[in-house]
């Protein structure tokens, strides 16, 4: 019963981090003004916003991927909590302490990691 119930929460968390993460993915493709105004306002070029996005996306689908082939959840997680800790970073560099959003996609990350080793093993 207990694995099933960690096995549970992996797939839920992984889909609805998943989901999040191809939310904001497409957010940066469309290049929206709220993204936008992030990238201005820690001085990263907008030219990096699809980049960035495609970063998002295949981290997305690698979550979800990695739900039957584990090697893949955990790459796409450990890229994905490398990515949210250099946002961190990247607000901190020039000093804007509004870094909310990545922190709590940088917990996601993690905490799908987690499960997934859990769940998997180190694949």
């Amino acid at each position: 019963m207990e694995v099933f119930f960690v096995f549970a929460m992996y797939v839920v968390l992984t889909v609805l981090t998943s989901t999040a993460l191809a939310y904001g993915a497409c957010l940066d493709f469309v290049r929206h003004p709220s993204i936008a105004a992030i990238a201005d306002r820690v001085s990263v070029p907008r030219t990096w916003m699809v980049p960035l996005g495609v970063c998002l996306a295949s981290g997305s689908l690698g979550l979800l991927a990695g739900i039957a082939v584990p090697w893949i959840g955990t790459a796409a997680g450990v890229g994905l909590v490398l990515y949210f800790l250099g946002a961190v970073g990247v607000h901190l560099r020039v000093g804007d302490l509004r870094v909310g959003g990545a922190l709590v996609f940088l917990a996601l990350s993690v905490a799908v990691l987690i499960l997934g080793v859990a769940v998997h093993g180190v694949a």
